[in-house]
């Protein structure tokens, strides 16, 4: 049985971005990618470090797994809780998972502080997610619908109004297609079908899946 904290939706990011912000001369380079594992996170990291060999701080978090299963960051060398910890808090209040942020920060000469770390770097973050492209993934049914040809119209109208894309349309003597309905309209769903057509459409339940439900900027 699936547990309310698996049905919830999270973000993913589909494409990473770089976000750079300046705080007293000292720059803060924040790089976003998608890593599924710990391999491709640290992977990641390494590729920035190499990068930017010269640069005082290659500071990071990540957040692998639906439910945040694994999470872990570094200040590297920043004042213990001003740098990995900010970054991991964005991620985590953005919800985004299976991602890694490397900000990259060089010195500008002026000592920022505590609060001025951790601002800095909560901004670089969120700058860095902001020139990223991410998709929500949320859970549901994977339905298969057939109806005849009456029939079609009606459900497209209705799959329309909610948003709801349609995959794989076939027509022959009538018409199936498949479509992803977020659990919580499932019920909903069928109800209006069924209704439509009056009860002609044959409505399938193939399979309970998160799939991803849009792109939208971050």
């Amino acid at each position: 049985m699936e547990t309310e904290s698996r049905k919830e939706p999270y973000r993913i990011v589909e494409r990473g971005g770089v976000g750079e912000i300046e705080e007293k001369k000292s720059r803060f380079i924040a790089y976003v990618s998608p890593a599924e594992t710990e391999e491709e996170a640290l992977a990641f990291l390494e590729t920035v470090k190499k990068k930017h060999w010269d640069a005082r701080h290659n500071c990071y978090a990540y957040v692998l797994g639906e439910r945040a299963q694994m999470m872990r960051f570094s200040d590297d060398g920043e004042p213990s809780g001003t740098a990995g910890k900010p970054i991991l808090e964005v991620l985590l209040g953005a919800e985004v998972r299976n991602v890694i942020v490397v900000v990259t920060r060089y010195f500008g000469g002026t000592l920022l502080g505590t609060g001025g770390l951790v601002r800095a770097y909560t901004q670089a973050t969120q700058a860095g997610l902001a020139g990223s492209v991410v998709r929500t993934m949320r859970y549901g049914v994977l339905l298969g619908i057939t109806t005849d040809y009456n029939g079609i119209g009606r459900i497209q109208y209705l799959l329309g109004m909610r948003k709801i894309p349609i995959e794989e349309p076939e027509y022959t003597d009538v018409v199936t297609l498949k479509v992803k309905v977020p659990s919580e309209e499932e019920t909903a769903v069928r109800k209006e079908i069924t209704e439509a057509t009056a009860g002609r459409a044959r409505i399938e339940k193939i399979d309970s899946l998160y799939y991803a439900a849009g792109a939208e900027e971050a």
